[in-house]
């Protein structure tokens, strides 16, 4: 398979979860999960690269190394800019990274810090590590924040114990003694286990007196479209508590989560590709953006690699979040941010009949601004690639968009043919679709209804169109293309 072009993916080697996003002096640093040994999962270290637009992304060595006790697995960082740890080096306020020290032998987890002078592109180890210690095995993935409000000002660090489905919350004043302050779970879902939590502050409709408090939280298994996904939850914050919303049921260890149960949850994302999504650091807390790891870990270690050195993995876009009232509730809205493209086609006010398809030039990489009505009864078909095997089928009808990618994926993992499944507004399709190399991300309803999977290579840059039982009514649907320097 060819490399993505427009999403981040290491030149070489193993990939997985973002950690330590940051932005700091003017550029946004990406560390990720990273083998530096090969193309499988293993001997954990970050990687790193950073960007100036979060578009354009430059490889950089290593940043924090396996030890032969340790690997490192993810976390955070954030800049202490009053040196609250004391690490600071020459008088110049350190970067601080937070991440999981998971025991090669023993299998141990805990957590760890290491400081950079340098702006993150080298880290020393901190001597006293582990900084917080429960005696667990599955104690992991913390992301570390300032908080500031009626209690003070402290650290707050969002963790996780994996297998008991709990997010644990600690506050610290120096990022190297922790004390407990709550937890949160198991709700809402009882399969799988937790992973890498994130929670942040955001406006809600763009009013900044009324702020509401969002938790993110991963799982594998246990997403809704099956493997690994995210789930989101709204509520309060006291700098000690977060406390949702809305009543979301305790579920008991053993106990099975049913579909609806399931759909009723909120979820970052309805593919089968956006895990371990996190938020940078160091940005306002109204300019939020997550990025996350496009793969699934039903199949992620068996995917053919990309490129001409063996290498697997990639991320997501990035997104800039928001809280926004949609049919009577909060729900999170997500805006890619992709590089500039140029228009090379257009349609407009223009209708599809059963029989007489519409079909389109669409190069990679491209995004496609579709706006279209169906007549009642009637179903839309957009197709990716030549018809007789295209990558992708999307299936519009009666409120339900429905992604197949089950005809492209012969020579994949026999866990990657599936059918992802989202709610739409309406009575049509409001959407922006970013293509890629082996990817699509599709955002409709303004952003709170997202669908991300990997996909098969086109065998051809066109998607045809089709109306089914009925016309297709198109508002608008704009293809907008260009070259661009996967480097």
């Amino acid at each position: 398979m060819t490399r993505p072009l427009i999403h981040f993916s290491s030149a070489r080697n193993w990939l997985n979860d973002p950690n330590g996003l940051i932005f700091h002096d003017g550029r946004y640093h990406l560390y990720f999960q990273y083998n530096p040994h090969g193309a499988d999962h293993g001997f954990m270290s970050w990687g790193h690269a950073s960007s100036t637009d979060l578009v354009a992304w430059q490889e950089l060595p290593i940043a924090i190394r396996y030890t032969a006790e340790h690997e490192i697995f993810s976390g955070s960082a954030v800049f202490d800019a009053s040196n609250t740890s004391g690490l600071a080096a020459d008088g110049a306020a350190p970067l601080v990274a937070v991440f999981t020290l998971a025991d090669r032998a023993a299998g141990h987890q805990s957590q760890g810090i290491a400081s950079s002078a340098d702006g993150g592109l080298t880290w020393s180890m901190f001597p006293g590590n582990p900084v917080l210690d429960r005696g667990s095995a599955d104690f992991r993935d913390p992301k570390v924040f300032r908080y500031s409000g009626a209690r003070g000002e402290y650290w707050v660090m969002v963790a996780v114990e994996a297998m008991q489905r709990k997010v644990v919350l600690y506050r610290s004043d120096d990022l190297r003694r922790w004390e407990f302050l709550s937890e949160y779970g198991p709700r809402g879902t009882a399969f799988g286990v937790w992973e890498c939590p994130d929670l942040f502050p955001l406006p809600v409709d763009g009013d900044p007196r009324e702020v509401r408090w969002v938790l993110i939280v991963s799982m594998n298994p246990g997403g809704l479209a099956g493997g690994s996904g995210t789930m989101y939850v709204v509520g309060s914050f006291d700098g000690v508590r977060f406390t949702p919303d809305l009543a979301i049921p305790e579920v008991e260890a053993g106990a099975e989560s049913s579909e609806a149960e399931l759909a009723a949850l909120d979820w970052v994302d309805y593919g089968r590709d956006c895990y371990a999504g996190v938020t940078f650091a160091g940005l306002p807390d109204e300019d939020r953006i997550l990025m996350a790891w496009m793969s699934n870990w039903d199949y992620a270690e068996q995917m053919p690699p990309l490129g001409a050195e063996p290498q697997r993995g990639a991320m997501t876009l990035a997104r800039r979040l928001s809280l926004v009232t949609a049919d009577g509730r909060i729900r999170l809205r997500q805006e890619p941010i992709g590089p500039a493209l140029r228009p090379i086609g257009a349609v407009a006010e223009a209708e599809v009949r059963p029989g007489a398809p519409l079909t389109l030039d669409v190069p990679t990489p491209s995004r496609i601004r579709l706006r279209l009505r169906l007549d009642h009864g009637a179903s839309a078909q957009l197709r990716f690639g030549e018809e007789l095997a295209p990558a992708a089928v999307l299936h519009l009808h009666d409120g339900e968009l429905a992604l197949d990618r089950r005809i492209g994926a012969a020579e994949f993992p026999d866990a990657f043919g599936s059918v992802e499944r989202m709610p739409v507004r309406g009575g049509g399709l409001d959407a922006v679709l970013w293509l890629d190399n082996g990817s699509i991300e599709l955002f409709a309803d303004d952003g709170t209804a997202v669908l991300t999977d990997r996909l098969a290579e086109r065998s051809s840059d066109c998607v045809t169109l089709h109306a089914v039982g009925g016309s297709v009514r198109i508002d608008e649907l704009i293809v907008e293309a260009g070259e661009v320097d996967p480097a």
